[in-house]
């Protein structure tokens, strides 16, 4: 699903997917995405299971929807009976919510019954001396399941996966086990119906205005701390961040040089760099701009610039009333979950930083009919921001012109969005 490392679509009767190139580095998620979800001829269905497969699953939501891929994909990969997944309740988020608060548990297990089978609970009679803990390598292949983790079967009835992500390679798979992760993904995994409903509803009401943008402006808190990243924060702010860090135990970098991160285009674009990068893109001032993320680190003091330049910049909390939203509140996962909604159904979908959310919209969104996303090339663009604060560009023409040559095979059709608005401010 890190589709800015895809490109081009090849077609055969076994698979119509999106192949990987080899030197884009380690995926995080589905690599390839089965535009044929159908079964080969050959393909079996589960027989008799040997066992049951728990799962423990680590991270935010797409991170853990990828992980959740994974499980199914083992579980029909060693023959168990996948129990439906606990989610993460412990780590930076803090979310209390319960796999049938966030997904539509009874569609997920019906989605699966030609592929695994999947219940909600272990059975009663099961004792803990029948259970194992195991850490699955990650990125492991069909033969590391099908010798090492399949031979458990003989001493126990239960394996509790201890992590969920990155447990199961991407390539050299073969193709009915991808089919079938995209199947878990795009079929099985379906919000929970008030989610579903909410989400539609926010869709609706940003239709409203006309095409819009949903901009993944990935410049929260956890984010900046996780990667280290300053540009444009005060001495207080990179302090805050970095203690944060330092407390984190699972992230074992805690030594980061921002300025380096920065220039290797290893940090999100900040609201203002955001805002020069739609700009030069051409989209105009009365765009539509939905902004896809949690609470915005330092808040106004850091959005500005991109509010001033793009008023009709909008959030799930002024699209929907406080009484519309308080069934979510305190819930990041489910809050996530709309915001995944609104991106999946935008005009263009625009990640600041390619993270588990970008990766997973913009894979859900080709998979949806190939819509494309823009990409910003964050390590080129880093360099034309310096220029503009150092006085040495200034923008305008050359900027866009540039800006856009340099994306061309990054962004998606924008005359939808421009020609909208500029038949809008001549009506």
């Amino acid at each position: 699903m890190h589709l800015s490392c895809f490109h081009s679509l090849r077609l055969d009767s076994v698979l119509i997917g999106i192949p990987i190139v080899p030197s884009c580095g380690s995926l995080h998620q589905i690599a390839t995405i089965c535009l044929v979800l159908n079964p080969v001829r050959n393909y079996t269905s589960p027989s008799e299971s040997r066992g049951y497969l728990l799962a423990h699953t680590n991270g935010g939501l797409n991170q853990m929807r990828a992980g959740i891929c994974d499980m199914v994909a083992i579980a029909h990969i060693i023959n168990a009976t996948l129990v439906v997944p606990k989610l993460d309740k412990k780590s930076y988020w803090q979310d209390s919510s319960n796999f049938s608060d966030v997904f539509d548990e009874d569609h997920f297990i019906n989605a699966l019954a030609n592929d695994v089978k999947v219940i909600k609970k272990l059975p009663n009679e099961i004792g803990s001396s029948m259970k194992a803990v195991k850490y699955f390598k990650s990125w492991s292949g069909m033969d590391y399941y099908q010798e090492e983790i399949a031979s458990m079967w003989a001493d126990y009835k239960v394996i509790r996966a201890a992590k969920t992500d990155s447990r199961l390679a991407n390539n050299n798979l073969p193709p009915d086990i991808q089919k079938l992760r995209c199947r878990a993904c795009y079929e099985a995994l379906r919000f929970a119906p008030q989610i579903e409903a909410m989400g539609k509803l926010l869709v609706d009401r940003m239709r409203s205005n006309g095409p819009y943008i949903s901009l993944h402006l990935r410049y929260e808190k956890d984010m900046l701390a996780f990667s280290g990243c300053t540009h444009d924060l005060s001495p207080a702010e990179a302090n805050e961040l970095k203690t944060i860090r330092d407390a984190n135990d699972n992230w074992k970098v805690k030594d980061i040089d921002p300025m380096e991160q920065r220039s290797k285009g290893f940090c999100p674009l900040t609201p203002k760099e955001a805002a020069i990068f739609l700009c030069a893109l051409g989209y105009p001032s009365n765009t539509p701009i939905y902004v896809a993320a949690g609470e915005i680190y330092g808040g106004d003091s850091h959005m500005g610039v991109l509010q001033s330049r793009y008023p009709m910049l909008m959030r799930k909390e002024n699209l929907a009333s406080s009484e519309e939203l308080e069934p979510f509140t305190n819930h990041l996962s489910q809050l996530a979950a709309l915001d995944y909604i609104v991106s999946v159904e935008s005009d263009v979908f625009i990640p600041t930083y390619s993270g588990n959310m970008a990766r997973a919209v913009e894979g859900h969104r080709r998979f949806l009919g190939h819509r494309r996303t823009i990409s910003p090339d964050r390590k080129a663009l880093v360099r034309l921001f310096d220029k503009i604060e150092q006085g040495k560009l200034k923008e305008g023409k050359y900027l866009s012109d540039h800006v856009i040559e340099s994306h061309r095979n990054r962004y998606v059709f924008l005359s939808i969005i421009i020609t909208y608005n500029t038949q809008k401010r001549h009506q």
